[in-house]
């Protein structure tokens, strides 16, 4: 079956935002997932190769997946930022995809930047299935919120992530409220560089964490 993908503009607090629908080839969906990409003022879009992958990933397990450019990005209008207004951005495109897939459970993940806008966003949204945070960048983090989170949340990162340590990656999670897991990949850089496969291998055999 070929693959089912629709481009949309979706409305957005600072305008419009260019998204990417995508069904699951070879079943009908049984969870809806938004999913960021990294910063928008590195270079960051909805086609970086982490987040192509987890999404196809998440397809492969039968997810419908929402990829969308952050404010400033490629299509969408309006200006970045600095995380607080791609909350909003996020929010809106969830939104959006609740009220297209209204029977269907809902997760969020997000790459990088992308991330913590999941994870900030995640942890205040009544009814969040699950999070898939890749690559969560250590530095600066704000982890309030997830300190008192009681999401399932699953934690991808990369051995060799120049952006958060191992070290300092096990030290933040463990302000983490469970239930969480936390899943290391054997790989070059931040972006999972010689892992790929690993990668998205891991996003589609994520075992479930129950809620406590």
């Amino acid at each position: 079956m070929a693959r089912r993908i629709e481009s949309y503009l979706l409305d957005g607090p600072a305008g419009k935002l260019e998204a990417l629908l995508e069904e699951p080839e070879d079943r009908p969906p049984d969870e809806a997932a938004v999913l960021c990409h990294p910063h928008p003022l590195f270079g960051g879009t909805m086609h970086n190769k982490v987040v192509y992958r987890a999404a196809r990933a998440l397809r492969r397990r039968g997810s419908v997946v929402l990829r969308f450019n952050f404010r400033g990005v490629n299509r969408s209008e309006g200006q970045h930022a600095e995380g607080v207004g791609e909350v909003e951005d996020a929010r809106a495109a969830l939104a959006w995809l609740r009220e297209r897939y209204a029977d269907l459970p809902y997760a969020l993940a997000g790459f990088s930047f992308g991330a913590r806008v999941v994870a900030n966003l995640g942890c205040k949204t009544t009814g969040t299935s699950r999070l898939i945070v890749l690559g969560f960048p250590t530095r600066g983090a704000d982890v309030r919120s997830l300190a008192s989170c009681t999401v399932p949340k699953y934690f991808i990162s990369s051995t060799h992530d120049e952006f958060a340590p191992k070290n300092e990656m096990e030290a933040l999670c463990a302000e983490i409220a469970e239930p969480k897991q936390m899943i290391w990949i054997e790989a070059e850089d931040h972006f999972f560089r010689g892992a790929l496969d690993e990668l998205e291998e891991n996003v589609l055999n994520l075992g479930l964490i129950a809620r406590r």
